[in-house]
């Protein structure tokens, strides 16, 4: 009396597509199963696709409908799918990055079709995804001046002719507004200190002015040691003020288009020592104890205004907590020189 016939998912070996075989006996399924992926039945066999467990006949009828299995041909071999991981990872890298490949040489074409897509979207997860998908293809990074690419330009200011020009002020602006707060916490100085706490705003006011602000740190035009972007314009986060990198690999380029330059209004170039709990404090300290030395002011300028102590972080990695952080106590005023008597 035969077996009755039981259903089971079959696939090859390196293989991701299933196939439903029926068989009462363990040889029916593997001569099935050669004929459908052409293997030669001597030689071949079949094991579990779970652990790689070759099947005997006894093996075969205990197992339930539906277990997956694999073919093996001649001379393949099969642990299991966890060993498989690795492999499957870097097939799948490969299919990304033809999957990427085909992005960027059809732009125009994915786009459109993502527009036509959207239009008759109602889910907000797809929606979401086609949306940035569009902004992501949708993007003129190359071009730089109004003329090429007026939609960046809207809603700024008319004296703005290229894009450099106006990230260069986006920067500067920020800067001005440190040293604005800067010099409002003269309030909080001793009054016997705040003259000369008002002549080291005005060294560093000097000092800012000579270098534009730093507002180099923005422009992609200019030297590599200056800028934080790539000659694109790419931004990469440099992650939270404890950590040497962003865990997330948060980037952006505010030179792609609209959305991408408003966005990146929300990124922060975050002192490390902080500002208003450290930098601004202990500058103000340390012209009331003077006591006749001179205030170190180019120290607390790097830490206020310089990549020495600024870090651009996305908005998810700006931690707002307190950073437990102090200045440098052995910079905070100039070294005296010695005076050597000649005997």
């Amino acid at each position: 009396m035969s077996e009755p016939l039981r259903a089971f998912r079959l696939r090859g070996c390196g293989s991701p597509q299933k196939f439903g075989v029926a068989a009462g006996s363990l040889r029916g399924l593997l001569r099935k199963g050669c004929r459908l992926l052409q293997l030669p039945l001597p030689g071949s066999r079949l094991c579990l696709y779970e652990d790689g467990t070759e099947l005997t006949e006894s093996y075969f009828r205990a197992l339930p409908p539906q277990t997956e299995l694999v073919l093996l041909g001649p001379g393949e071999t099969w642990r299991g799918c966890e060993c498989a991981g690795a492999g499957r990872a870097a097939a799948g890298a490969s299919d990304i990055e033809r999957f990427l490949a085909a992005f960027c040489n059809q732009r125009d074409a994915v786009v459109e079709a993502a527009r036509k897509l959207l239009s008759d979207e109602r889910a907000p997860r797809r929606q979401k995804l086609l949306v940035d998908l569009i902004h992501n293809l949708n993007e003129n990074i190359l071009a730089e001046e109004k003329e090429d690419d007026k939609k960046w330009f809207e809603g700024l200011e008319s004296r703005f002719k290229n894009k450099s020009s106006y990230m260069r002020y986006s920067c500067e602006s920020r800067i001005r507004s440190y040293m604005k707060e800067v010099s409002s916490f003269i309030s909080n100085v001793h009054p016997t200190a705040r003259d000369a706490y008002k002549r080291i705003i005005d060294l560093m006011s000097d000092k800012l002015k000579s270098v534009k602000y730093n507002g180099c740190y923005f422009d992609r035009r200019e030297e590599e040691a200056v800028r934080l972007c790539t000659t694109e314009g790419w931004f990469s986060c440099q992650g939270p003020f404890d950590r040497d990198d962003c865990p997330c690999k948060h980037s952006i380029n505010p030179y792609g288009n609209k959305e991408s330059r408003i966005l990146f209004s929300t990124w922060n170039l975050d002192h490390i020592i902080e500002k208003k709990r450290a930098v601004v404090p202990e500058l103000a300290e340390a012209v009331k104890t003077r006591d006749g030395r001179e205030v170190n002011w180019e120290y607390f300028y790097q830490l206020l205004f310089t990549v020495d102590n600024l870090k651009l972080v996305h908005i998810a990695c700006h931690k707002k907590t307190n950073h437990n952080l102090s200045c440098d106590k052995t910079k905070i005023y100039k070294k005296r020189k010695q005076n050597h008597k000649i005997s």
